[in-house]
């Protein structure tokens, strides 16, 4: 199916995100027997992204993609979501978002003999795509960020 550049799309419903008081954080096709445009919502408020706003979006998202006509006129399924706690980190604002807080990381070369742990984000330098971890007291240690498969917000179930 021939679909519209995800740039389009989303500088459409940018519109609508500023309506709704959220960050448009991600757009994504999925393509296949049940074809899908899922829009992840986001946002620094307490208590995130809730289902009422969700629905809020959607509403005001739908006659908008409707004339846009993202899929040219196939048959789509949209989803509206948050990206849930664990989302990986992918943008500035995650990092910066996220900086003196507890994050999990996934490396994919051990380091200190492992290759997956928590530590506190320290410092983040978008420019030179490095990040400043610190794990259980130990020394600092600074990562490029192509040494990381994943790093995310360290989820705590207490």
């Amino acid at each position: 199916m021939k679909v519209m550049p995800v740039e389009c799309v989303e500088e459409a419903l940018r519109p609508v995100a500023e309506e709704v008081g959220v960050e448009l954080y991600e757009v994504v096709f999925k393509q296949g027997k049940n074809p899908s445009l899922t829009i992840y919502l986001d946002t620094d408020k307490e208590g995130g992204i809730d289902l009422d706003t969700c629905e809020r979006f959607h509403m005001l998202a739908d006659p908008v993609l409707d004339e846009l006509d993202p899929t040219y006129g196939q048959p789509y399924t949209l989803n509206v979501s948050s990206p849930g706690l664990d989302r990986p980190f992918k943008k500035d604002s995650d990092f910066m978002r996220n900086i003196g807080k507890r994050v999990e990381v996934k490396l994919y070369a051990p380091l200190r003999g492992k290759k997956a742990f928590e530590a506190v984000l320290l410092a983040y330098n978008g420019e030179g795509k490095w990040v400043m971890l610190e794990k259980d007291k130990e020394e600092p240690v600074k990562l490029n960020l192509s040494q990381i498969v994943k790093i995310s917000q360290a989820i705590d179930f207490d």
